[in-house]
């Protein structure tokens, strides 16, 4: 029973995680960019969710603002931050990247507070009561619903859309594909669109499951996220969404039997070493 059930709670955090981790694979698998920002937006969709999510009493609506919010803020800091930069070394992107994660951090702390922010009245808090006597928050199943369906949904549009082929062609060879008609600046701005979509997205659904979004809500989630698509194989989506669920899974474990020695983020940066230590391409890496 304990084991089952730390499994779901697992799977859960792993949903968040896979939300986040997924826009940044995207992004480094199309610029070869360790977009560190990515967990700004992240933040950003959280703050829009609960702002518009009060003053509407509508939560659709505060998804669909914080992604739209989040996805347009994606695509204005890759014109403006990387954009002009793609042509220096690799480290020159992470460096900006890192300087806007910051800058994005204190903008937050200067606009809203750093006391953070929460709902005036929580929804998706009903109890669900399922077989075996597992109870779970409305919100918690949500969560891992919505997260197969936009999974299953953005398999389908980069297997079976002119946009995804389009994407996969830039992927392994931008000049070939610009010579065959694709606009490289429109699938770069498609991709940040639907990673930083995604980022915002799980923003919503962390502000729901805690009922706050304070300035460095981002700070841990960036570094999981980093260590998720380096445990996934650098690059790969499907390893990506294994590591992401994977970590989720040994966080919840490792909180009850190691609670005692290490806390829940030092036992997800502790996996990662032990990962590395033994395959450093990442668990899912292809030769």
């Amino acid at each position: 029973m304990l084991a089952l059930e730390l499994t779901a709670q697992g799977l859960i955090q792993g949903s968040i995680y896979a939300l986040v981790a997924l826009g940044l694979t995207l992004v480094y698998g199309l610029l070869r960019i360790l977009h560190v920002a990515h967990a700004s937006l992240f933040t950003l969709g959280g703050y829009v969710g609960v702002l518009v999510c009060n003053a509407s009493g509508s939560l659709l609506l505060g998804f669909l603002c914080a992604a739209l919010v989040a996805g347009f803020s994606g695509v204005m800091m890759f014109r403006l931050a990387y954009q002009p930069l793609l042509s220096q070394p690799p480290y020159v992107a992470l460096i900006a990247s890192i300087g806007l994660f910051i800058a994005s951090e204190e903008a937050f702390r200067i606009i809203f507070g750093a006391q953070g922010m929460s709902f005036m009245a929580p929804p998706l808090q009903q109890q669900i009561v399922l077989g075996g006597g597992l109870q779970f928050k409305l919100a918690e199943l949500l969560v891992m619903l919505s997260t197969a369906i936009i999974i299953a949904v953005l398999a389908w549009l980069q297997s079976r859309t002119r946009v995804g082929i389009a994407c996969q062609a830039t992927v392994s060879d931008p000049q070939m594909a610009e010579s065959f008609g694709i606009s490289l600046r429109h699938v770069r701005d498609i991709n940040f669109f639907v990673g930083s979509v995604l980022a915002g997205f799980a923003g919503v659904w962390v502000a729901l499951l805690n009922n706050l979004v304070e300035p460095t809500m981002g700070s841990v989630t960036s570094y999981k996220a980093l260590a998720i698509i380096v445990l996934g194989g650098l690059g790969s989506v499907p390893g990506t969404l294994a590591a992401a669920l994977l970590l989720g899974v040994i966080e919840s474990f490792g909180t009850i039997y190691l609670g005692n020695v290490l806390d829940r983020n030092a036992i997800a940066f502790a996996f990662l070493i032990a990962v590395l230590m033994v395959r450093p391409q990442g668990l899912f890496a292809k030769r």
